[in-house]
């Protein structure tokens, strides 16, 4: 009778493996609505949007004139004695701006418009891609736990069937023991593949601007969708044309430039001009009466600009400009180099990828068949399951690993070449 319920459990162990699924998820999110949302609700990107509306407010801050000055004033002669009266004054002052200071201030203003557009632009850039590498580390963790899964069921089933074996007398207590400790041991990194597949989603919540401790939220992609074909001459030039952050380069060149501009302007004098008004009340002493009487005054004022001959100001704008020049080549540079190291890098992680086609996920599932097979007929030892179990796991995952690096290779050359065509 322990014989015929071991042989039971023997030929039903191959169904336990093929009944194994990931538990049942509540809903499923999509990579092009995961994206659409970031870009929507991310918080980092909506706050980076407001330095659009800042550097706006600054242009129409930059068109103000100056603002005229009023001066009111009363005076009283002393002489109580002698009557000589009291009187007042008012004047109105106004601040001619010369060398065109007020036309370098606004176009200083929006070439620095120009400049936030273009690197909010970047920004959404990288958020774009970063937000699609947490998409496809949450699908690989995803994978991962689902393998893991497998593996303790795959391992708990063999523990319940040795079990049965160990009573019917057909293996030592030794061997039930063992795959009892596997079983337990890969049930821990079930556990632990749990909480990485669970943290991979809620980072997901962070770039979608909101924090949700609901966990149940899977995923859903397509790893075999991301095989392109690109020219690498066309990659650079493309990123050299396109790319956010080297026209922001260029344009905080011409920032530069527009800051010695306004430099060299605020060099010029300005003139002060003024108008004014007084009254003086009459005299009525014996000694020299006067009646009362209004005069009007107008002048300019000229400043002595000593502070002109020291052009620390004018030297630090002109070394800035020819920093900006520097740093533009180098961002040129930098592109050229992003692109080939993430060209080279999609290349050999397809390489990589593609040593899979050639049946090796099949062979280590054929070879773990054939050791249960042989095991169930008592012609294999435990270890040889055991072994050719861990070999097809360590097959999954590193397949898993590849598809995902594959993936994310992608994600970084499109990134660099400021290219985009992903979606799944």
């Amino acid at each position: 009778m322990k014989r015929n319920n071991f042989r039971m459990m023997i030929y039903l162990l191959p169904l336990l493996l093929r009944s194994v699924t990931l538990p049942a998820q509540d809903s499923l999110l999509h990579f092009n609505t995961f994206l659409s949302a970031v870009g929507q609700h991310n918080l980092g990107y909506a706050a980076e949007k407001f330095n659009t509306g800042i550097a706006a407010a600054k242009v129409l801050s930059a068109k103000v004139f100056p603002d005229p000055e009023l001066n009111m004033g009363v005076f009283d002669n002393g002489q109580r004695r002698m009557q000589l009266g009291y009187g007042f004054n008012a004047g109105l002052g106004y601040t001619l701006e010369l060398g065109g200071k007020r036309r370098a201030r606004i176009s200083l203003a929006r070439s620095e418009q120009e400049l936030t557009r273009y690197l909010l632009e970047d920004y959404f850039r990288n958020l774009r891609a970063d937000a699609t590498l947490a998409f496809l580390q949450a699908m690989q963790q995803q994978r991962l736990h689902e393998v893991k899964q497998q593996a303790y069921e795959f391992m708990r089933a063999l523990a319940a069937a040795d079990s049965i074996r160990f009573r019917a007398g057909m293996i030592t207590e030794t061997d039930a023991r063992q795959s009892a400790i596997e079983a337990g041991l890969l049930l821990n990194e079930a556990y632990g593949a749990t909480a990485d597949m669970q943290n991979a989603r809620l980072q997901l919540n962070l770039l979608l601007g909101r924090f949700s401790g609901d966990t149940t939220l899977a995923v859903q992609g397509d790893f075999s969708r991301f095989t392109r074909s690109f020219s690498l001459p066309q990659l650079i030039t493309e990123a050299q044309n396109s790319r956010a952050d080297l026209l922001a380069a260029l344009q905080q060149q011409d920032v530069s430039r527009k800051n010695l501009q306004l430099a060299k302007a605020s060099r010029a004098i300005d003139l002060g001009l003024n108008l004014g008004i007084n009254n003086v009340s009459v005299v009525t002493n014996v000694v020299a009466p006067t009646p009362s009487m209004n005069t009007v005054s107008a002048g300019i004022s000229i400043p002595l600009k000593f502070s002109a001959r020291n052009q620390g100001e004018l030297k630090a704008a002109t070394y800035d400009v020819q920093q900006q020049e520097v740093n533009a080549r180098q961002a040129r540079l930098q592109i050229q180099t992003e692109v080939t190291t993430a060209w080279t890098s999609y290349l050999a992680a397809g390489q990589q990828l593609r040593q899979f086609d050639t049946g090796l996920l099949e062979q280590a599932r054929k070879v773990l068949d054939g050791r249960i097979y042989s095991y169930r007929r008592g012609e294999t030892s435990l270890l040889e399951v055991l072994t050719a179990q861990r070999t097809y796991n360590d097959v999954q995952e590193q397949y898993a690993d590849r598809l995902y690096r594959h993936a994310a290779a992608l994600v970084e050359l499109e990134r660099a070449a400021a290219v985009w065509d992903i979606g799944f």
